[in-house]
């Protein structure tokens, strides 16, 4: 059963046992979000702007530790088949991720992306880059050109924090193929609903088989009840 009412500060600090958390009936303020283990996330239900859906929230930098131990842990474990060398993480909250998936993969450091240009940066190492959350802000996504030799001729992969319309995706992918640089997978804490998958299709049909998320999240569908319901669940 779902547990309403927890407290906005209290989201993302604890996994919950594993049980079916699943049942008929909609969701009011939070979703449970399953590992593959069967232990759940609480996360947050943010209201779209058409008001009719909703998407379940995760801020990973607000997590608990444990939490991000554990996610990092999960995402590391999902990327090892693809045997890279060097995870490459997209700001800004797939930063916290990426470098502790790289910690668990035995690396000893990783290649951050940036929105902050430095003076020394060449400005045709950037793109643009607008994400889900921050719809009206266009900024620039930049890597330090001294990172270059770490990210070519070896098995790189792509980490952030969420995946969701795949816009900061697709960003990293544009910056990539200019740096000559093809990751061999796309690593997340979290799928958020299946629009990206359009996005990553349209940049090549095997996309969507090469990423991998640690927690999946439907898009939810407002009832006439005003709960939040899973589509296709009663």
């Amino acid at each position: 059963m779902e547990r309403q009412g927890t407290q906005p500060h209290m989201f993302w600090q604890a996994f919950h046992p594993a049980y079916d958390v699943h049942e008929a009936g909609g969701y009011r303020d939070s979703y449970p979000a399953r590992m593959a283990d069967g232990r759940h996330l609480l996360l947050p239900i943010r209201p779209l702007d058409d008001g009719e859906h909703a998407l379940a929230s995760l801020i990973i930098n607000q997590a608990s530790f444990a939490v991000l131990d554990a996610l990092a842990e999960d995402l590391a474990n999902r990327l090892k088949p693809f045997r890279p060398n060097v995870v490459i993480g997209l700001p800004t909250l797939g930063l916290t991720l990426a470098a502790e998936v790289a910690r668990k993969l035995g690396h000893a450091r990783y290649v951050p992306l940036g929105t902050s240009r430095k003076f020394w940066y060449d400005e045709t190492l950037s793109v643009p880059l607008r994400s889900i959350t921050t719809p009206n802000l266009e900024k620039r996504l930049y890597v330090d050109p001294r990172m270059l030799p770490l990210m070519r001729g070896v098995r790189a992969v792509l980490v952030d924090d969420v995946i969701s319309s795949g816009r900061s995706i697709l960003a990293g992918l544009q910056l990539l193929q200019a740096l000559d640089v093809e990751p061999v997978a796309i690593g997340a804490a979290m799928l958020q609903s299946q629009r990206w998958r359009n996005s990553l299709s349209g940049w090549g049909g095997e996309w969507p088989e090469r990423v991998c998320g640690s927690l999946v999240t439907p898009l939810l569908d407002k009832g006439p009840d005003g709960q939040w319901y899973e589509p296709d669940r009663p």
